[in-house]
């Protein structure tokens, strides 16, 4: 079994909750490997989990390692792991357990591996998994997205955002996004063909005959998504589908979606990470301890940050890797 310094929580509540620790890992199981932590990201479910909203879903002892991105190097690898090893750099978005990635070393099941190129950086890799799986699953494996259909990702600026609009624009669709007026530029570099202002513009007035609406933000934005959508077009929720008599009368598809972590799909956006296809938007970068991790968390709570909020494991860690960074 492997030590590791952490950062968890020992019980439910508000930052101040985030302490120091160290915690002995899990053996390895067969098909697992141990990750150095380069990287890391914070995202909504990380602080959601961490006030409690999540715990009947994962009724978890304590202490727990929030984190579910990481990139890194392996140091030790399974009994039966053949398509890895030691000294590997490698991204993934691990399974939700108890055992994060806030910390120095963290476990990952090998078939959720991606392999970082030298083109990709631990920074930009540590970014990536669970909202780039997000927004490609959302807009894909969910969404049924095609070239030349026309998508509405809402709040645009976000982690999924910001990677869906990216992703979205690959595929041939045309791309419209909602944003405050400082990002809009920022999101038609990206790749939007609209972006919306929210603040002044109804979406809901102007807009029509849509395929598929993102949809990150449920409750009125929802209501309204409904009545721009085309007749059986898609809307596809990261949160919550409410009941509405107009999704049936329509023949919408209306789905609520719950990540399911893919290495395959992961190496598919990391290959076009290394061909600048496709990047991760860092509007805030911290270090991989426990200050950082609470500034991170006090600015993810605004639901105002800029695409991704990564941790940088810090610089003594670092030696031998900082070309990635």
């Amino acid at each position: 079994m492997t030590t590791t310094k952490a950062v968890v929580i020992n019980q439910y509540g508000g930052k101040e909750q985030l302490t120091d620790a160290t915690v002995t890992l899990p053996e390895l199981f067969a098909h697992q490997v141990l990750v150095k932590v380069k990287a890391t990201s914070v995202n909504p479910i990380d602080w959601k989990l961490r006030e409690g909203y999540l715990q009947q879903m994962m009724p978890w002892e304590f202490p727990i390692i929030l984190g579910w991105d990481v990139a890194g190097i392996i140091e030790e690898v399974g009994s039966q792991v053949s398509d890895w090893k030691v000294g590997d750099w490698v991204a993934a978005r691990p399974d939700t357990t108890r055992f994060g990635t806030y910390a120095e070393h963290t476990i990952v099941d090998d078939h959720l591996l991606a392999k970082l190129p030298e083109e990709v950086s631990f920074k930009d890799a540590g970014a990536l998994p669970l909202a780039g799986l997000t927004a490609y699953q959302a807009l894909f494996t969910h969404g049924k997205l095609r070239a030349g259909q026309k998508v509405l990702i809402h709040a645009g600026a976000g982690g999924v955002g910001t990677y869906a609009i990216q992703l979205a624009k690959e595929a041939g669709a045309y791309v419209i996004t909602t944003a405050s007026p400082k990002n809009h530029q920022l999101l038609k570099e990206l790749g939007a063909d609209e972006v919306i202002d929210y603040h002044t513009t109804d979406f809901e007035t102007t807009l029509s005959e849509i395929d598929l609406v993102l949809d990150t933000m449920a409750g009125e934005v929802q209501r309204k998504s409904i009545t721009v959508l085309k007749p059986e077009g898609r809307l596809i929720s990261i949160l919550s589908i409410d009941e509405d008599p107009r999704i049936q009368k329509k023949g919408i598809h209306a789905e609520a979606i719950w990540l399911k972590p893919n290495g395959e799909e992961l190496a598919s956006l990391v290959k076009l990470m290394a061909e600048k296809k496709l990047k991760s938007v860092i509007g805030a970068e911290f270090p991989l301890n426990q200050a950082g991790i609470y500034a991170a968390h006090e600015l993810s709570e605004t639901h105002h940050a800029v695409g991704k909020i990564v941790l940088v494991a810090e610089t003594e860690s670092n030696a031998g890797s900082v070309a990635k960074f």
